[in-house]
């Protein structure tokens, strides 16, 4: 009896520690986590009679998944035009000399019905005084091709339910996954997207800078993310919640699952990534203990959130 008395008073503490803590997330939340859905210019570029404008979420790029949409103006006939063999390649370079890039659409695709190419750029670090990102553009009208390139600003993404990993693999390649939504999560059964791609390490010797095949990412294909989300904080015991859903690829090459919130607070998306061969690249499994006071354990692959 007195052993069921103490169980009774731990579990006690722990729900209302639970509901304080859900209180003041939700005022963090509200003040810290607004949703962006308007695309805006970010930066343009001009060249001749042409202007490239490149949009995004909020006119700003974040850290992390940025979806792009890449306009074409002449500003003569101040219209939108197709033009061709549109290119897109992002570059990063600290002050060492050193240049890297990100995962991103080269050949972004033309959307006639809303006059815009489609792209997506992955940024892996946020600008800084070590750090400065440089966007090459070129793109062919009327047979005349046009390179153009910008610096532009990277700024930190403030919304943690965006966040991203970088890593390298148990096949020595190197990842990155993003976390593409939801922006804002409910407590419920939340659909959860993310991307991962890898680095194609180059065959050949670097040509003339900045040579593409040096710098790029393709979409990983066929994989399976195995989810296991819990709140890690002593106070939460890292508990889980039930109705998760691995994350799979569908035909827009993202990873599509479902992430069960069961109240608000700091949580962990421990992964497992497994290739189309069932093979583990990065990943482990994490103890189902409930361990109250304790910090919860995580996998070697995880993304923290916050809502």
């Amino acid at each position: 009896m007195k052993s069921f008395k103490i169980l009774v008073i731990a579990l006690f503490c722990v729900i209302t520690s639970c509901t304080i803590d859900k209180t003041d997330y939700e005022a963090e939340i509200d003040a810290e986590v607004p949703e962006y859905y308007e695309f805006k210019e970010a930066v343009s570029f001009n060249s001749g009679n042409y202007k490239i404008s490149v949009e995004a979420l909020n006119g700003t790029f974040y850290k992390g998944y940025n979806e792009l949409h890449l306009k074409v103006l002449n500003t003569q006939t101040n219209q939108n035009i197709s033009a061709s063999d549109i290119t897109f390649l992002p570059i990063l370079s600290n002050t060492s000399g050193s240049k890297t890039s990100c995962p991103h659409e080269y050949n972004p695709e033309y959307d006639a019905a809303n006059k815009y190419f489609a792209g997506y750029s992955v940024f892996t670090n946020e600008s800084t005084t070590a750090d400065s990102w440089k966007l090459y553009v070129s793109f062919t009208v009327d047979n005349q091709k046009f390179e153009i390139s910008k610096d532009v600003l990277v700024e930190k993404q403030s919304n943690k339910n965006l966040n991203m990993t970088t890593f390298t693999g148990k096949d020595d390649e190197q990842y990155v996954i993003a976390l593409v939504s939801p922006q804002k999560p409910t407590v419920s059964e939340n659909k959860l997207t993310a991307g991962i791609y890898k680095y194609n390490k180059p065959t050949l010797s670097a040509g003339t800078f900045p040579d593409p095949a040096q710098f790029s990412y393709s979409e990983v294909s066929g994989y399976t993310l195995k989810l296991d989300p819990r709140m890690p904080e002593p106070s939460m015991g890292n508990h889980s919640s039930p109705n998760n859903k691995d994350l799979t690829q569908e035909n827009d090459g993202l990873y599509h699952g479902v992430v069960n919130y069961t109240m608000t607070g700091n949580w962990t998306l421990n992964l497992i990534m497994m290739n189309q061969n069932g093979l583990i690249i990065k990943g482990t499994v994490v103890p189902t203990d409930f361990t109250p006071g304790v910090e919860g354990v995580k996998s070697e692959l995880y993304i923290d959130t916050l809502f």
